[in-house]
């Protein structure tokens, strides 16, 4: 690699065995990487504590006195940023999946090829292999028009929990507003998982009814209920040695929680009709918004299922919290929708960037592509700034004086009018058919809650000729 000793990174080794101290430091050395190691954690913490700080840290877990989990513990309180990697020659999922919630960047179980040892030092340390196919810059392609964009902290924390937990065959629960890309992150451990080749399932339990749900999730044979004249696979035989997305996970019926519960601990269960066992491997994802204490203390969720799925948990933070990050999704939205709908060479003005940098995007990610849509239909930046800007509370005309004032736009302005209409017709009527009740109406319209209150103040609704606040 020609590294210049002053440029070389410094790489860090603690393993309490002599022969691979040895070996790791001759393969690293020979590398072009300055090398330092100790023999157990103690001696480890005490180098530490002394400058530099090394750029990677590979750590033993099992070692004497002060284990590699114990270290890992210490190591970042000490130093947060410092990437480690945890090196075992047991492959023990409850230490793995410690060592991934104690920030450790990777796991590598020994005896390990000199090649997966390099292309993770080289991942860790920015010269990732990652980047030479499928990812351009911060987007990685995860096929069927599904893309992962890791600008922010946050999400490339997220993107390297995901790789590392896509190994251990555990279920993961991830939580986070409405539309802040759960199902992508779900995409992202099953294309990284030893399952990528096989089957990915999603099922929205909040979209199919109670009723319903039970044979979607796992068939029925014929006479199981009416109508019901031929057998039919649920979607776990489908997704048998694949990977299942449960989304919406809190609004499934408590009864049925029971019966996914059995089928996380047994992996196996009975069509509806049958007395047959079913038996299926398969890899069970779950992704909820809800509030998980309040669910369990109302028991809308069951309390041992919630342990259950999480495994390991994933909390996604809304778009707002990764302002850095909505340059590249607009972009990539533009040219990505654009090129469906004729317009691949659609241009962003710092103008229209700097409005969506400042919105808050309620409805996150799903909000956005709503947005990019719009003003791929209509082509008119002013109007599509206008929005943002009524969205941040700016003052604006009521779409019925709009419709009333003199149309400059011609058939952009008359088509922007149709559909506010259309808009408040149908949210007028999903909240009078709910008594109002805002969360419930949001239900029906599939838009997040505060997406619905911003529209609510956008069109000015009123009940009973009360202003909403």
């Amino acid at each position: 690699m020609n590294r210049s000793a002053a440029k070389s990174p410094l790489i860090f080794v603690v393993d309490d065995e002599p022969t691979m101290l040895r070996y790791l430091r001759t393969l690293l050395e020979v590398e072009g990487y300055r090398v330092e190691s100790a023999t157990n954690g103690a001696e480890a913490m005490e180098r530490l504590r002394q400058p530099p700080v090394p750029d990677l840290l590979l750590l033993d877990v099992l070692m004497p006195v002060l284990d590699g989990l114990q270290t890992l513990e210490q190591v970042r309180a000490l130093h947060p940023q410092l990437k480690v990697v945890m090196l075992s020659c047991v492959s023990d999922t409850r230490k793995v999946v410690q060592a991934i919630r104690l920030g450790a960047q990777d796991y590598l179980t020994k005896p390990f090829q000199k090649a997966d040892l390099e292309a993770l030092i080289e991942q860790c340390l920015g010269n990732s292999r990652e980047h030479a196919h499928p990812v351009q810059g911060d987007i990685e392609d995860l096929g069927d028009d599904v893309f992962f964009v890791a600008a922010s902290p946050a999400m490339k924390k997220i993107r390297s929990q995901s790789k590392l937990v896509a190994n251990v065959d555990i279920p993961v629960l991830m939580l986070g507003e409405s539309g802040t890309g759960k199902e992508v992150v779900s995409r992202l451990i099953h294309k990284y998982s030893p399952r990528a080749h096989r089957t990915f399932l999603k099922v929205n339990c909040a979209a199919v009814p109670a009723d319903l749900l039970e044979s979607e999730l796992f068939g029925y044979e014929p006479g199981a209920f009416t109508g019901a004249t031929h057998s039919k696979p649920g979607k776990f035989e489908l997704c048998n040695k694949g990977t299942i997305l449960l989304d919406e996970i809190g609004e499934m019926p408590p009864q049925l929680q029971a019966k996914l519960l059995h089928v996380l601990q047994d992996q196996q269960f009975s069509r509806l009709g049958s007395r047959n066992v079913i038996k299926v491997d398969v890899r069970i994802l779950a992704a909820t918004n809800i509030d998980i204490p309040r669910a369990i203390a109302e028991k809308k969720l069951r309390e041992d299922l919630y342990y259950r799925l999480n495994g390991f948990t994933i909390q996604l933070p809304p778009l707002r919290e990764r302002r850095e990050e909505i340059g590249i999704l607009l972009r990539h939205m533009i040219s990505q929708i654009g090129e469906s709908y004729g317009k691949p060479s659609v241009t962003i003005s710092p103008r229209l960037l700097e409005a969506c940098e400042r919105y808050n995007w309620p409805g996150n990610l799903r909000e956005l592509g709503n947005f990019v849509k719009r003003f791929l239909i209509l082509g008119d930046e002013d109007m599509a700034i206008q929005e943002l800007q009524v969205g941040m509370g700016a003052p604006s005309s009521s779409p019925s004086q709009a419709a009333a004032a003199p149309n400059d736009r011609g058939l952009k302005g008359l088509v922007r009018n149709v559909k506010d209409e259309a808009e408040i017709e149908a949210i007028t009527k999903a909240l009078e058919q709910t008594g109002w009740n805002r969360k419930k109406a949001a239900g029906i319209l599939q838009i997040s809650y505060k997406a619905l209150l911003y529209k609510i103040r956008q069109y000015d609704i009123q009940r009973s000729g009360t202003t909403v606040n």
